[in-house]
């Protein structure tokens, strides 16, 4: 409730302080919104100018913008990450009960840390281990053998099923479903026959996984999610997809199945990875692209055909069906081109 000084900041989390260091803040707010009890950041220099309307009662910047202002402020190499740290020490999250409560479903067999929480209506399945001091939300359902590292927390109505493995330090937001079947069929004539998905979902430690997203469990081999990568909210991960360690995927992404993610990638919202492909390390994909093809390079990729009006769009749409025809009559003039410029002029 008091807060933290300038000073006290610096000797947890580093950087350099100017100005004032017993100054106290409470909270972090934007520069427009902080008030004298709050502290503010500035992560892009072409927002100077609100520095000096800005009420914070102090400042996290970077060197570039240190002379900026005189208020008291803190001097880092990021400002935003140390605006993330700041942030996470001024709002902790909810200290849970430990122990599991009356209410709560147990198997016999379910090893629970003594420092776990288990909230009322979880359901804990024969065999499953729970790791010390993690949280296991109101109306959770965690499968046979399933396995959770310590420190995790997971949020209301998540559900593992059988025999997956979750890391340590693990956060999965309410509605989260880790291992529900792939969609795995063959056709015998008219109809569709299932295939049984007997592999796992493996997950690494420090892995966030946003609301109401979905990871398929593996058909014969794992699916597997690698440490630190970021799953934002309502992402479909299919079976036997491999996401590498430090990659960050935003809302709404579709990722069929087999397909391998490299590690410190970044995909926009809305993309869609078709299955089987390779996608290399360091690669970012543009929000609502369609990858169809392996990328084998780092780099930036899109693949977003631009907007109009609705009319153009439909015309050039046109154009787009005909394009191979288009291609192969500029080859013929080129190459009546070229003839002509070969013939003897006459005399």
């Amino acid at each position: 409730m008091n807060g933290f000084s300038l000073d006290e900041l610096v000797a947890r989390l580093g950087g350099q302080v100017l100005g004032d260091g017993s100054t106290r803040v409470t909270q972090i707010a934007t520069l427009e919104a902080a008030t004298a009890a709050q502290i503010s950041f500035l992560t892009n220099s072409k927002y100077r100018a609100q520095l000096a309307s800005s009420r914070a009662g102090a400042l996290i910047l970077s060197a570039a913008d240190a002379d900026a202002t005189q208020q008291p402020r803190i001097i880092s190499d990021n400002p935003y990450a140390y605006f993330a740290k700041v942030s996470a020490l001024l709002n902790p999250l909810p200290v849970a009960p430990v122990g599991i409560h009356p209410a709560a479903i147990v198997a016999a067999s379910a090893q629970i840390d003594a420092t776990a929480s288990i909230a009322a209506t979880a359901v804990i399945a024969a065999g499953a281990v729970i790791g010390a001091h993690s949280v296991i939300g109101e109306g959770c359902v965690i499968g046979e053998n399933v396995v959770i590292g310590s420190h995790a927390r997971l949020y209301p109505r998540v559900v593992v099923y059988h025999h997956c493995v979750l890391g340590a330090r693990l956060i999965a937001h309410s509605g989260v479903v880790i291992g529900a079947d792939g969609f795995g069929f063959a056709v015998e004539g008219d109809h569709w026959l299932k295939i049984p998905q007997i592999g796992r979902v493996v997950i690494g430690d420090d892995v966030e996984i946003g609301a109401n997203t979905t990871i398929d469990r593996g058909a014969l081999a794992d699916t597997v999610i690698e440490d630190d990568v970021k799953l934002d909210n309502q992402i479909q991960i299919a079976h036997n997809v491999r996401i590498g360690a430090h990659t960050a995927i935003a809302g709404c992404v579709g990722i069929a199945g087999s397909a391998v993610i490299g590690k410190y990638c970044r995909i926009g919202g809305s993309a869609g990875i078709l299955g089987h492909l390779q996608i290399a390390d360091h690669v970012e994909i543009a929000s609502f692209s369609l990858i169809g093809k392996s990328i084998r390079e780092a780099g930036s990729y899109a693949a977003i055909y631009p907007f109009a009006k609705a009319e153009d769009w439909r015309k050039n749409a046109v154009h787009l069906r005909h394009l191979d025809s288009l291609v192969d009559r500029l080859k013929a003039l080129e190459k009546q081109v070229e003839l002509l410029k070969g013939e003897t002029p006459c005399k």
